[in-house]
């Protein structure tokens, strides 16, 4: 059996700049379709599209398959960690003494209403097990930047407190490499074109 890869893409800038989004199904603004655009300009050979059901991922997935004559797979376990009372702020919204709680504890420290990060990570490492072991041999997941983080720290096998030190930036790439048993899953390359 050959290798097979798997690209994560963070959707690109979505309207309404940067936030705690979470849940809330803001589209992608001008610039995102054009981050998303020049992300996937160059086709590497996906043979499968996945990707979370938010609109900012779903949107541009089906626009990127139906380019490339492929099938969308959703997979709603890979949506973004929902924030409660945080969602849809900017950071400079949200109480510095709770912001830096949550930096300082990213694991420990829920904010107000929302998804404890255990109960993330789990939904997420269950989904990207499910998705590997159904991968053809180079699937597309388009996701959120807390999904890649916690995929990245596990793949890295980094604690889970590191997740928040691992920038995703807007329309970022990611490959792995997923060897044949009994080799281990690598990270080939992380960071924008």
């Amino acid at each position: 059996m050959s290798d097979r890869f798997l690209d994560l893409l963070r959707h690109g800038e979505a309207q309404r700049g940067a936030r705690f989004r979470g849940g809330h199904d803001d589209p992608l603004s001008a610039d995102g379709w054009e981050q998303m655009r020049r992300a996937t300009a160059r086709d590497p050979g996906w043979t499968r599209v996945v990707c979370s059901p938010a609109r900012r991922c779903r949107e541009p997935a089906q626009h990127l398959a139906a380019g490339l004559d492929l099938p969308v797979s959703i997979v709603p376990a890979l949506r973004e960690r929902a924030f409660g009372g945080w969602e849809g702020l900017a950071v400079d919204q949200i109480p510095l003494g709770e912001l830096t709680r949550f930096w300082d504890d990213p694991v420990g420290y829920t904010p107000p209403g929302a998804e404890p990060f255990p109960a993330f990570r789990q939904r997420v490492l269950a989904a990207w097990g499910r998705v590997c072991g159904e991968a053809g041999h180079f699937t597309l997941i388009l996701t959120h930047g807390g999904v890649i983080r916690v995929v990245l720290a596990e793949l890295l096998r980094m604690p889970p407190e590191a997740t928040i030190l691992i920038e995703v930036p807007p329309a970022c790439l990611t490959r792995v490499r997923m060897p044949a048993p009994p080799g281990r899953a690598s990270l080939m390359r992380h960071g924008c074109r």
